[in-house]
């Protein structure tokens, strides 16, 4: 098919799509061999309509509509969520140490190049750069006030103390190492929750957003600058993190553990056999999962092996009760990312790290994470870094926001067809 022929139909068919009646009956979930066959018959008219509109290199007004309507119901109810690939961020708050403070930390150990990058706030990145996954690392303050000290401020002779009210308040705060890379574009977890949940608020119609989270409670030494010895996050600290989750996402635009779990005896069993909910039953909702394993993973599900009650997925091992997500991020090392996609599992990788491939226009991790089949690409670079000089950024080829999973999508998928505009 020539898709470049093709290509204005198809946006003509999704501007043309208007509210109708679904062409797919909505089926039972024990009526998945009914589905099945109803999903190829509906690709099959697609595919028929597609070749009907090419040979006559232009549609119909009433072809355009069918066509938008018949893909749209396919992206619906043939679609899970887990068949969709999209691009996320890394360290999605974060920005840049200040100008006077970064060549400091660069001085004192190379190592600070690798934090040389910074984010636009969170609904710009929803809204201008169509990014469907963002992580969040958390630090434990349940008195309030522990990182309203800066103390790297010092060395450039500014106050360390700052008075901010958000990071005077207790609950969790986020930023990346504390006292010295702390800039973000949202100080507290609860914010960054409200500023996702407002952007989905105004557009139901998304492709589900996930959202990692990294719990972070090592120190880092201290030159003599009284810098922050973070709290420990153990279970008192998990059960506030979903709390906090819960006071800002109502249960029914979560996608939780137990959603997908349902009558399964493991979570691994559920996303291997029935699978992930379709797009239908998961746009305008928010999954979480958890960055961290070992210790931390185990300890969030301690006494709940297949997470229930919980909020988040965890960084499972594949074939362990609790495995639906899997974090993979080397896309070239990590080989076994396209049969994890294809058993049923969600992958999280990462197209670059470090600021190594944004300044050595380095593209092969980019390319194999892309063709992986990960659902989450994430990197740190959705728009170049001029600074570099490579032009290097990350984007999802033929997809905005997505784009069907190029290991696991059914028949019929369209990319155009994944997220529906909000009337």
């Amino acid at each position: 098919m020539r898709t470049r022929l093709l290509a204005p139909v198809l946006a003509v068919a999704v501007l043309a799509a208007a509210p109708c009646a679904d062409l797919l009956v909505p089926e039972p979930a024990d009526a998945a061999p009914v589905k099945t066959a109803r999903c190829r018959r509906a690709a099959s008219k697609l595919e028929a309509l597609e070749r009907r509109i090419e040979r006559a290199r232009r549609a119909r007004p009433a072809r355009a509509r069918r066509l938008a309507r018949l893909g749209r119901s396919i992206a619906d109810r043939c679609v899970a969520l887990n068949q969709v690939q999209v691009l996320g961020t890394h360290n999605s708050y974060h920005i840049q140490p200040g100008p006077q403070l970064f060549p400091i930390l660069v001085a004192f150990s190379p190592l600070f190049l690798d934090v040389e990058y910074t984010h636009v706030p969170l609904e710009e990145q929803l809204e201008t750069q169509g990014i469907r996954q963002i992580e969040l690392d958390v630090f434990a303050d349940p008195h309030g006030g522990l990182y309203a000290r800066r103390g790297a401020l010092t060395v450039i002779g500014r106050d360390p103390d700052t008075n901010i009210p958000e990071l005077l308040a207790p609950g969790f705060k986020v930023l990346h190492t504390q006292d010295v890379d702390f800039e973000t574009t949202c100080l507290t977890f609860v914010d960054c929750l409200r500023t996702v949940k407002a952007w989905s608020d105004a557009n139901r119609g998304h492709l589900p957003i996930m959202i990692m989270v990294e719990l972070k409670d090592d120190p880092i030494p201290d030159p003599g600058l009284d810098f922050a010895i973070p709290i420990p996050i153990l279970g008192p600290e998990l059960d506030a993190l979903d709390a906090e989750i819960r006071s800002v996402f109502p249960p029914e635009r979560l996608i939780t553990p137990d959603d997908v779990r349902g009558k399964a005896a493991t979570l691994d069993e559920a996303v291997r056999t029935r699978g992930w909910p379709s797009l239908r039953e998961s746009r305008g909702r928010v999954l979480f999962a958890l960055d961290n394993g070992g210790a931390k993973s185990a300890l969030y599900r301690e006494g709940r092996p297949s997470l229930e009650g919980r909020v988040l997925f965890t960084n499972a091992d594949p074939g362990a009760p609790d495995a639906a997500f899997v974090k993979r991020n080397d896309p070239i090392g990590d080989t076994d990312i396209p049969d994890l996609v294809a058993t049923g599992y969600i992958v999280r990788t990462r197209a670059d790290g470090d600021t190594r491939e944004a300044r050595s226009g380095d593209t092969a991790p980019r390319e194999a994470a892309l063709a992986s089949g990960a659902q989450y690409v994430s990197t740190d670079y959705p728009v170049p870094n001029p600074d570099f000089g490579t032009g290097y950024q990350v984007a999802i080829p033929d997809g905005a926001p997505g784009r069907c999973n190029p290991v696991n999508a059914p028949r019929g998928c369209r990319s155009w067809a994944l997220e529906t505009p909000t009337d």
